[in-house]
């Protein structure tokens, strides 16, 4: 059996991708299913990404509710392609990450796996990060090794971004094992600005940074942060990069244009991609993007004008939907689960050694 269902929640919390992907002989994306967040569930998973009363009853039904959506979206994935739970080898479910705290042992994704089975009748991988972090490592980012599967054959010095809520790197360089860290910002602190302001969950094209100017005391004092200067392996969340945290600097400085913000926030995020990307491999001849802000034309302007040399593109130019490849990074981590393939990447995450990842929940 070749076929896995890979289910990615990120940081954006704007829905479910579910993805269908045949493995053998070659990875291949099969049909897709985007089911969006609710409202509801969206501001109890944000809420549970900090420390609030009752929390952990908060988080065993904010779970419930999103294994049940996830298990919805599968079913109706199966159906438009007419397969049964038994034509499917396992779902690799990332769950929801509410808190991430590597330096203190611990990373918690929520999505109660064994209710997912149950649901779906299907076997569920689940819990992919921990084993990582219990060796050492940062648990994050985990995607390397899929983007090192999925684009190594081809010939140069690549280099892999995804820019989620978060933004993480992947270097390929052929004869070097793949190398990985997570660079910051992606479109968090982005989404949160807008939506603050305007009421909308995300800048489309990024028209609204576009409008704006770069604000330079404000750009610097972010980028003072301690994380933009710690060499990898690193990763990030929520914990560090939040609403709160743009807040306290906004508040020593004199009142700035809203619109002047969203394009300073658009510049950090650029520039501590680019940054971090000529640090750790100077000779990139191509940058591959994906996530939602492949599809950000300002930010990928200003990716290509800060990487003159290198030609920056979707991973759609190499076909593969930017927007697919998380979750095809999941469905391809419960195959390595099952066959006992190690899939983390002390290079990138930090950890003593190679590991098999995920917890096993059989149909």
């Amino acid at each position: 059996m070749t076929l896995y269902i890979g289910v990615m929640s990120g940081t954006s919390l704007d829905g479910l991708d579910i993805a269908l992907v045949e493995l053998a002989p070659a990875i291949k994306l099969i049909a897709t299913h985007y089911t969006p967040m609710p409202d509801a569930l969206r501001t109890e998973l944000l809420g549970l990404c900090a420390s609030g009363p009752d929390e952990i009853a908060r988080s065993a039904i904010a779970q419930q509710n999103w294994v049940k959506l996830a298990a919805d979206g599968i079913r109706a994935l199966l159906d438009q392609q007419n397969l049964k739970p038994a034509d499917i080898r396992a779902i690799g479910s990332h769950g929801q990450t509410i808190r991430h705290e590597p330096s203190r042992g611990f990373t918690v994704q929520i999505g109660n796996p064994a209710l997912l089975t149950e649901l779906t009748g299907i076997t569920v991988v689940s819990d992919f990060r921990s084993r990582d972090v219990a060796a050492g490592g940062q648990g994050a980012p985990l995607v390397p090794a899929f983007h090192e599967a999925l684009f190594e054959e081809q010939a140069g010095s690549r280099a892999v971004l995804n820019v989620g809520g978060f933004s993480n790197l992947s270097l390929i360089e052929p004869g070097r094992p793949v190398a990985g860290f997570d660079c910051g910002p992606g479109n968090v602190l982005l989404d949160a600005w807008i939506h603050q302001q305007r009421g909308e969950n995300f800048d489309r094209d990024g028209q609204w940074a576009a409008s704006g100017q770069v604000e330079p005391v404000l750009l610097e004092a972010l980028l003072s942060d301690s994380f933009f200067v710690t060499k990898g392996p690193k990763s990030t969340g929520r914990e560090v990069f939040n609403l709160a945290w743009l807040t306290q600097h906004l508040s020593r400085l004199p009142s700035l244009a809203a619109e002047n913000v969203q394009a300073t926030l658009l510049e950090l995020t650029a520039l501590t991609i680019i940054e971090s990307l000529q640090g750790a491999q100077a000779d990139t001849r191509e940058l591959l993007v994906c996530g939602g802000g492949a599809h950000n034309a300002t930010l990928m302007q200003r990716l290509a004008s800060l990487l003159p040399d290198a030609t920056v593109s979707s991973t759609a130019s190499h076909g593969v939907d930017p927007d697919w490849v998380e979750a095809m990074a999941f469905a391809w981590l419960a195959h390595c689960c099952l066959e006992g393939i190690a899939a983390n990447r002390p290079s990138v995450t930090g950890a003593r050694g190679l590991r098999v990842l995920g917890a096993i929940y059989p149909a």
